[in-house]
């Protein structure tokens, strides 16, 4: 039996032995909010209320209510949800210790923080805390009217709550709120790079990793998010466009009526097919003295509004775009999509901002530098594989970086990480072994079971290794990051890791080897800015 005492009141945790060695303090379900139901629902999250007593802090709190699609699990969670995990090494160390603040991904509708995905066993062994949250998704995480009662970025919100509650509380844990990196990968790496320039998260943490996401990506920024909403209130039979008619609408609606329902504004977005993500973080509008979590122009803000003396890492896998990919036959669906229609190379966001006609030529442009203009089906499926790796992730990482470079007032590191090993499980989890044969990929999210020990995946790993070995490098790269501000403060991991700089491009290619080199994808990259330059900006 182990208890601490937070702010609400006593919370009894459990020791926990660590298959890979020592143990660790295992304090789950812990509300960082009060309950987001009723007349809080869309609602940014109140400040949890206190409890007579001890609370056990031994199950997971429920996950957030979702259609988990990426885990195949169907609708799962409740609307009270908002509670986080703490693992720490020790209670009462001789020094507090650094706190990594994981937010995690599935595209703005789906996810937890619990150990299906996210083990602490490997990042715990490196003498750090590791928190990790839920936060509203989908609808009930990102609806947006654009009005007071419904302002958006309810999900975001909850994140920021979550930081205020690690910064008032972990040192009870034996943490240091003075030293708290955040991370995060897809729509969390998305998340870390939105709190880098939202004024609600400023002073709340010292360092950020944001993993194959940045505010930058196309599925990261709401298009017309009120016409989404309108959307999705017809799409059930409500036609009114009243503010208030529609806030008691949606406020009113059984949780199982709203999320997870294709929602198209357009009548051409009705017809794109693939994976969409209909709600997400908004530009918030200013009503009264609300907090906005995110406002203004989004290039600006990176370039000249991170917070000061934040230490950055960020970076991409080398075969991002294969999560979208499904069976053979989806894939040849997407390549024959590829070859009829040039439109279909633009993104959902570029095509609210950019003419139709204009849209066929730049869609000819990519189809030319991808393919030769031939699309070959399904042999192709590397090109297109390709193209959506840049598209979703690749080219907006990289817009970021070199936005957020300019000032030069941050340590920045970039990397693309390139491991290969058995733990590599995306590709098979999406069906595609048919497809690649014996090409080995590591795709989106297969970064993850490096950190983490996803206890879905049964991956059991031998200590004696090349797979651990793997692990080991991974871990202490970042945990070296949320100690130092340096993933390579020696000379023990083989290499040294540079700073990015606008002049040499510096990055780490983080593979079964480590290898420093620079201007990553530096083709790719400028004939994306060519295009930008032609046609969007």
């Amino acid at each position: 039996m182990v208890q601490v005492r937070v702010n609400e009141g006593v919370l009894e945790g459990e020791r926990v032995d660590n298959d890979y060695g020592g143990s660790f303090y295992s304090f789950k379900g812990i509300p960082y909010a009060q309950p987001p139901v009723g007349d809080l629902r869309f609602k940014a999250p109140k400040p949890p209320k206190a409890w007579d007593g001890v609370r056990s802090a031994k199950e997971f709190g429920p996950k957030c209510y979702q259609n988990d699609l990426f885990m195949n699990t169907g609708i799962v969670g409740e609307e009270d949800c908002l509670y986080l995990n703490v693992y720490t090494p020790e209670i009462k160390p001789d020094k507090p210790l650094p706190v990594m603040f994981w937010i995690h991904g599935g595209g703005f509708f789906c996810g937890s923080g619990n150990d299906d995905l996210y083990g602490p066993e490997f990042l715990i062994r490196h003498g750090v805390i590791l928190v990790t949250i839920n936060y509203r998704v989908d609808v009930l995480g990102f609806l947006c009217l654009d009005t007071e009662d419904i302002p958006g970025n309810a999900g975001m919100k909850d994140q920021v709550q979550a930081l205020r509650w690690v910064n008032k509380n972990i040192a009870s844990f034996g943490g240091d709120p003075n030293n708290i990196t955040i991370f995060g990968e897809s729509a969390g790496g998305g998340s870390v790079s939105y709190h880098l320039i939202s004024p609600m998260s400023k002073g709340l943490f010292k360092r950020a990793i944001a993993q194959s996401g940045a505010s930058t990506s196309p599925w990261a920024q709401a298009v017309e998010p009120r016409e989404r909403a309108l959307a999705l209130a017809r799409s059930l039979g409500f036609y009114s466009e009243d503010d208030k008619e529609l806030y008691e609408f949606f406020k009113n609606q059984p949780k199982e009526s709203i999320v997870s329902i294709p929602v198209a504004p357009t009548f051409s977005e009705a017809f794109r097919g693939g994976l969409e993500i209909n709600f997400t973080v908004v530009n918030e509008k200013k009503f009264g003295d609300n907090e906005r979590f995110f406002y203004g122009d989004m290039l600006d803000a990176v370039s000249n509004g991170v917070h000061e003396g934040v230490e950055i890492m960020t970076g991409t896998t080398t075969e991002e775009g294969l999560i979208i990919f499904g069976d053979l036959e989806v894939t040849k669906k997407l390549l024959e999509s590829a070859r009829a229609f040039p439109e279909s190379f633009i993104s959902k966001q570029l095509a609210f901002t950019v003419p139709l006609n204009q849209q066929l030529k730049m869609g000819r442009e990519f189809r030319k530098f991808y393919f030769k203009d031939q699309v070959n089906i399904p042999d192709d499926w590397d090109k297109w594989m390709n193209f959506v790796s840049m598209q979703m992730f690749g080219y907006p990482t990289m817009q970021w970086v070199r936005h957020c470079a300019k000032d030069k007032k941050h340590k920045l590191y970039v990397y693309k990480f390139s491991c290969k090993s058995k733990r590599n499980m995306i590709a098979v989890l999406r069906g595609l072994t048919e497809m690649l044969g014996d090409r080995q990929v590591t795709s989106h999210a297969d970064d993850i079971a490096y950190l983490f020990n996803p206890k879905l995946m049964k991956l059991k790993v031998d200590t004696a290794s090349e797979e651990f070995k793997l692990i080991e490098r991974v871990s202490t790269l970042w945990t070296n990051f949320a100690k130092y501000g340096n993933p390579t403060p020696d000379d023990s991991l083989g290499a040294k890791w540079a700073p990015y700089t606008l002049e040499k491009q510096e990055y780490l290619d983080i593979g079964n080897k480590l290898k420093a080199g620079t201007a990553p994808d530096a083709e790719e990259t400028q004939f994306w800015d060519k295009l930008y330059e032609k046609y969007v900006l």
